[in-house]
């Protein structure tokens, strides 16, 4: 019981930070979707997988946060790299200092608990 409560938990909580993370991944450079996967799986906790990113962008990119264009490769077809927009770094900003917000007061909740 303990461990399922754990797994739905932590299952929520990706769910909840994915499209910060993805919109913070693409705040510097524009990537396109597997280097996406690369830089927000393995280690991360977030356990995503091309499955799951493309709706996202696609989702993101209906919201006018993210823009996609093509972009030729030398190992293969041409890739679709996604960037932010205007309105995703604004979204991404406030995005951010809500996280921050909810951070800092768990992060207090836990010293009083100590």
């Amino acid at each position: 019981m303990e461990q399922r409560f754990f797994d739905n938990w932590t299952t929520q909580l990706r769910k909840g930070v994915l499209e910060l993370a993805v919109l913070n991944a693409l705040a510097n450079d524009a990537l396109y979707g597997y280097d996406l996967v690369r830089s927000l799986g393995g280690d991360t906790g977030l356990g995503i997988a091309e499955g799951t990113i493309y709706p996202l962008l696609s989702r993101l990119k209906k919201e006018g946060l993210v823009e996609s264009y093509l972009e030729d490769s030398a190992e293969g077809p041409a890739r679709k790299y996604y960037r932010l927009t205007k309105a995703g770094r604004r979204m991404l900003d406030m995005m951010n200092e809500h996280w921050l917000a909810v951070r800092r007061t768990v992060d207090a909740m836990r010293k009083e608990n100590r």
